[in-house]
């Protein structure tokens, strides 16, 4: 797992300025079924270390739909050569929200499932919106797809209503 972190200030050039973008981490992921665990391992120490234990639990879940996504599904429909980490996890902490963006190297887009009452699979995405704010992906320009969720600090505005 490869792992990047920083505290963001107006003059930081590390990423493109957002002068709401409080703190940035992300990590590379080997695309493996243990890259859930070691995502969720990286959420709960990064959450931590900006003070936001209690979004621990439903990031960790969300983020763990995510990856386990890319892996299963990204990564089986990529014709781009295999990576030391074909998956990346980013999360981004603004004043109101987090959020948790999973790039694959895909450009199908994420899938929402209904599933039957007995399925062992195909709730994840159900899971992602129902824990979420709101919740997307993107085309990258050069390189798959980055499916997003964000959710509300604590104390901030609650979802709007569906």
């Amino acid at each position: 797992m490869t792992v990047h972190t920083s505290a963001l200030s107006r003059t930081d050039t590390a990423l493109p300025r957002d002068e709401n973008l409080g703190a940035f981490a992300a990590c590379g992921l080997g695309g493996c079924p243990r890259s859930a665990g070691q995502a969720r391992r990286f959420v709960r120490a990064t959450l931590t270390s900006w003070a936001l234990p209690s979004l621990v639990p439903d990031m960790a879940l969300v983020v763990s739909e995510l990856v386990t996504n890319a892996v299963q599904h990204g990564l089986a429909t990529s014709s781009s050569p295999p990576s030391d980490n074909p998956v990346w996890l980013g999360l981004f902490r603004y004043p109101d929200v987090v959020v948790c963006a999973v790039s694959d190297p895909s450009c199908d887009p994420p899938r929402p499932r209904t599933a039957h009452d007995t399925a062992g699979n195909g709730r994840g995405l159900g899971l992602v919106e129902a824990l979420s704010a709101s919740w997307s992906w993107d085309a990258a320009p050069l390189w798959g797809k980055t499916v997003w969720a964000s959710l509300a600090l604590p104390g901030g505005p609650a979802r709007p209503p569906a």
